[in-house]
């Protein structure tokens, strides 16, 4: 086979491939839609989405999702208060401070986290740290909120550091060439020049970080606590969305109206999701535009 054939074989084989990415997204969504949407036959979008009570097997069944939704929100804030400031610190040090044997030891070493299966995080944080925050901070449990954006700010430091590193390293040197030459030190110039010029990509690696804290579910639902109430402290149980699907999928009658409850939840995660990488995919093309 020539060479020019071969070339356009593996061309027509990358193009299947992402012709088959597109149907499986396509066949995700209406699925998704399919069996999600009949639920607002009995229940308005407004109570669905307002509603303060989760309670799908009363009779008649409350189907208000506001503490699944606040507690998805509180945990994934938590998550980035803390994850914001170490990736960021972190992919700061990697780009401008440290040598060459240095970072490459450390950067391949934060991103390991990312393959850390998530049970794992979940188990170390069952027997570690939530007895750990139960005892520092006098809790009847540890099992809450707090313990579960520590782990999930843990989670989402390797995608913080790695996007924002790429970001500041993509800052051209003609940048740091003339704040030097204006007389600024490397510190001034990483704080007033360096990371300013990066913004954009900086916000968009901590709006993925952001996607990643609110879609993880097997850490939540371990170390979250799983109580399905509107939340008023960070060191109270909470239950997200993600948990809620995962813990009652299983034993709900296919084409139930708690069935199709469930199927709306994801909905609702999946909007969320596609916002936030709209929203990256956005600041990435402006810091793009703005490096040029």
């Amino acid at each position: 086979m020539k060479r020019a054939q071969k070339e356009n074989l593996i061309k027509r084989l990358f193009c299947l491939f992402s012709l088959l990415s597109i149907v499986f997204l396509l066949g995700i969504v209406i699925v998704l839609f399919k069996e999600g949407l009949p639920i607002f036959r009995t229940t308005s979008l407004g109570n669905f989405l307002f509603g303060k009570f989760w309670y799908p097997t009363y009779e008649p069944p409350d189907f208000g999702i506001l503490p699944l939704l606040l507690g998805s929100l509180w945990v994934a804030v938590g998550a980035l208060i803390i994850a914001v400031p170490l990736g960021v610190a972190g992919a700061i040090y990697i780009s401008e401070v440290a040598q060459s044997k240095i970072k490459e030891f450390i950067k391949p070493v934060i991103e390991l986290l990312a393959g850390i299966p998530s049970v794992v995080y979940g188990f170390f944080g069952m027997v570690i740290v939530a007895p750990l925050v139960q005892e520092v901070f006098k809790l009847p449990v540890g099992l809450n909120a707090f313990t579960a954006s520590v782990l999930l700010g843990i989670m989402a430091i390797p995608t913080i550091t790695s996007i924002s590193e790429d970001a500041i390293s993509s800052v051209p040197n003609s940048f740091k060439e003339a704040s030097f030459a204006l007389g600024a030190n490397r510190w001034e110039t990483t704080v007033k020049v360096t990371v300013p010029a990066a913004a954009g990509g900086i916000s968009t690696a901590i709006i993925l970080g952001m996607g990643r804290a609110i879609g993880e579910t097997m850490t939540v639902l371990m170390v979250a606590g799983g109580a399905a109430v509107i939340p008023h402290s960070f060191f109270q149980p909470v239950r997200t969305m993600t948990a809620t699907i995962a813990a009652e999928m299983g034993e709900t009658v296919v084409g139930s109206t708690h069935f199709q409850a469930l199927f709306a939840i994801a909905i609702i995660l999946f909007i969320m999701t596609l916002t936030f990488n709209i929203i990256a995919d956005l600041l990435t093309q402006k810091f793009r535009r703005r490096l040029r």
